[in-house]
This record gives C-alpha cells, structure tokens and sequence, in this order.
C-alpha cells in the first residue's frame, strides 16, 4: 500500500494549499439526509458541493482500543496519522506525543489555521496543536494552543471560563492578538497570530445552531473566510487550514434531525470559500472533506415504504432541541394550551403538522412531570432533556421520516469527498490515520 501511494504521489507533489475539513460526528447517512432536502425541498438540481468533488469514498474511524472512537481518538488520526486511546489527545496510547502535520507544516514555514464551530479547545482543534492524555485538560490544551505558533486560530470560546482571562492572557503572552466577535478583529487584522473566539462564556462551546437563527451570531462561514484572509497575508506561498463543523455533532447528539440538516447546509458554506480559492489556484490546491465518526447513526426512511420521506416538514421547525429544552425551563408555569400554542408557532406542531390522539397525550403526560422527581430526563454528551423535550423531538424526527439509532457515536464509517491536486490518492477506502499521510505527501512535505 505504501509504495503504490508514493508511486502516485510522485508524479505531481506540488499542492501548496491545503483546506481539510471535518465535519463532527456527520455520518453517510447525515449527508445523505442534507442532500436529500437539498434535492427534494430546495429544489436544487446540483447536489451538496462536496458531493460534487471527483473523489468520494469512505474512511473508517475505529481508535486504539475501540470499535467506536470518541473525537480525541480520531481528531489525533485525522491530525497526526497515528491511532491512539479514546480521549486522548495529540499522544500515542503510552502518552507520547505525537506531532500533527499542521505543526510539521507551521515548523517548514507554512502558515497554519485552525477554526471551529465550538470550542477552540475542544478535542477536534485541539489535536491540531496539543498533547495531553486527557481531552479534558483544557488548561493545559490552551498553554499548547498559546505556544503552537499557528497563525490562526478561531472557536466559540474556550471549555475553561473560570480561568479564561489568564488563559488570553498567556495567548498574548505568546504574541497572539486576542480578538473577541468580528468587530474586534478587525482591530487586530495586522497582527501575525490571531486568536478569535465569539466572546460568549455562557456558550462557551457553540457559537450557536443555524436553526436558531441568532441576530449577529458569528458564523462559520465568517470564521473560515477570515481565517483564509489572514494566511494569504501572513503566509501567501503555503498554507494549511483545518476547518471544523462542531455542530453537527451537537444536534447529532441530541438527536434533532432538523438542525444536523441545517448544520450541515451551513458547513457547505464554509466549504463554498475554500472552493472558490482553489477555482483561482486549481493546480496548486487540495481540498479533503470527512468526519471524525458518526454521531447518532442517522438514517432516512418511513413506517410504510410506499411513502415520501417528508423532509418539507423541517421547514417548520424553528428551534433546536436545545433551546426548546431551555424555552420549557423559562415558561414552565404555561399552560397545556399555552405549550401547545408555543410549538405551533416554533414546530409547526398542529398548524401545519397533524398530531394523533396518541401523541398529545404523550407529550402531555410529560409535560405534567416536567421538573418533577418522576421526570425520566433524558442525559446526551451535551445537555441533559427533560423527557417532554426529547418526546417532542422523537414525534418530530418521525414525522420527518428521520431515525437515529444512539445518542452517542456509532463505529460506522464515514464520507471522504476530495478536490484538487493530487485529490485520486483519497478514491478508495481509507483508514482515517492515512488521510494526513497522503497529504504530506502531496505536500511533499520530508
């Protein structure tokens, strides 16, 4: 295997840029599901970009000692080329560190950006910079962060707030300009290493789903061109970028299937700037586009299989799972008829989509346990439901035509969709752990 790939690497090892983006816990089957709104609801006539990249094949995503990965595992392969334990970061299982081809590249002279939807030291940018046995270490994470020497690096915020101000404080130290929101970046675009979070520490870990619609959320989309802006000035004649869509595998999580669609039409966004760079450098640019693991193990399908799919329902939908949770806690003094009005307007529940006998009072036996002792909550990795809320979106998904099988992650692999110079090297099955190795070299990187 080695050889036939050096073998076809030979041939044309000069990419110069290089975007890789991963999209957190997105499955086939979440591409699939965004791809078939995209074709049936939106009426488009060309699928999702990535999906119209010449190279689209499989990796798998199984860690050093599990079928099913967690992201420190697999951000560390998709980082570094090495497997290692789950919830370990940027070292081997005996905790030696492992170096990324990001800091091998930064160490020959190329710029370097990382940029997320979360948090900038959550474990999928993290592996990029850091070594730490555990991907909850994020003190430690952020100190690795500060001396990387990447020239970029954007996210929701960090994991630790309690210590955030000296955690800046020791970017600074290290020569990062620390800007907080767009506004405050442009202050600071003629700095060489930048530091960007959306400078929320009540949402340290999103900068908010796309089916919530926030007025003046930084997006990813923002973060990714800013990113790209930055490293054509800094570093014009090489860089690497590293792009995360974070929140597909938190509404992946919660299983909300609305909002995995919604994210993963926003990640396209994002993909949409690394795309237009290289119609402008095709032959000097590659563009990788996968996931860690799958989160939730989406699929598509109905109780009858002469029926539609009805993915136009999602239209109706104007919350996340999470922020409905969090609407329940501030009006949990409505009314039956007050609720149900609430998620006319925000579900689409009863105004457009019918409810049966049976569901109502499935929902309303919840909703009158709401809080209480007997409420069964339901606990995901992110956020922990009243069982009303996750009875609500389990209706939701089924009307939808939409299924999970966990709230974690599933050991499924996942889509590689790839673009640009060198890009045939990724057309077969791959074993996450290679896709950073054909990149080096196709850098050409010794």
């Amino acid at each position: 295997m080695t050889f036939m790939l050096a073998a076809i690497v030979s041939a044309s090892a000069s990419v110069k840029y290089v975007f890789f983006f991963i999209g957190d816990g997105m499955g086939i089957g979440h591409v699939m599901a965004a791809e078939t709104y995209n074709r049936t609801v939106l009426g488009n006539d060309q699928p999702l970009l990535m999906m119209q990249f010449p190279v689209t094949s499989m990796a798998m995503t199984y860690s050093a000692n599990n079928i099913v990965t967690d992201s420190a595992a697999a951000g560390t392969a998709l980082a570094t080329g090495e497997k290692t334990n789950n919830y370990m970061i940027g070292v081997r299982p005996d905790s030696t560190a492992v170096i990324s081809l990001a800091s091998q590249l930064k160490a020959a002279g190329y710029g370097v950006g990382v940029v997320t939807s979360v948090a900038f030291d959550d474990a999928t940018p993290a592996a990029q910079y850091a070594h730490q046995p555990n991907r909850n270490m994020y003190r430690e994470i952020c100190a690795d962060g500060a001396r990387s020497g990447f020239d970029f690096i954007a996210g929701a915020y960090t994991h630790d707030v309690k210590n955030s101000e000296a955690i800046f404080a020791d970017f600074a130290d290290n020569g990062y300009a620390v800007a907080h929101g767009l506004k405050a970046l442009e202050g600071v675009k003629s700095a060489q290493k930048i530091l960007l979070t959306a400078g929320n520490p009540k949402k340290e870990n999103s900068i908010g789903l796309t089916i919530d619609s926030i007025p003046g959320a930084m997006t990813l989309r923002d973060m990714t061109a800013a990113g790209l802006e930055h490293l054509l000035r800094v570093s014009p004649d090489g860089f690497y970028m590293m792009v995360e869509g974070g929140n597909i595998d938190h509404a992946a999580h919660a299983n909300d299937g609305a909002t995995v669609i919604k994210e993963i039409l926003n990640f396209q966004q994002s993909i949409r700037v690394a795309y237009d760079f290289y119609l402008q450098h095709p032959e000097e640019t590659l563009i990788v586009v996968t996931a860690d693991h799958n989160t939730g193990g989406l699929s598509l399908g109905v109780d009858k299989g002469d029926k539609n799919v009805p993915l136009r329902l999602i239209d109706c939908q104007r919350i996340s799972k999470d922020n409905f949770n969090d609407f329940c806690v501030a009006h949990k003094d409505y009314t039956w008829e007050e609720i149900k009005a609430a998620m006319g307007e925000k579900l689409g529940l009863w105004t457009v989509i019918p409810v049966t006998e049976d569901e109502e009072a499935r929902m309303k036996a919840a909703y009158d346990l709401m809080g209480t002792k007997k409420d069964l909550s339901q606990k995901t990795l992110y956020k922990e439901f009243f069982s009303f809320s996750a009875i609500v979106y389990d209706i939701l998904n089924h009307k939808y035509g939409i299924g999970f099988t966990t709230f974690s992650h599933a050991g499924n692999p996942v889509p590689v969709f790839a673009i640009g110079e060198g890009c045939e090297v990724f057309s077969r099955l791959n074993n996450n752990v290679e896709i950073p190795l054909k990149m080096k070299k196709l850098i050409d990187l010794d």
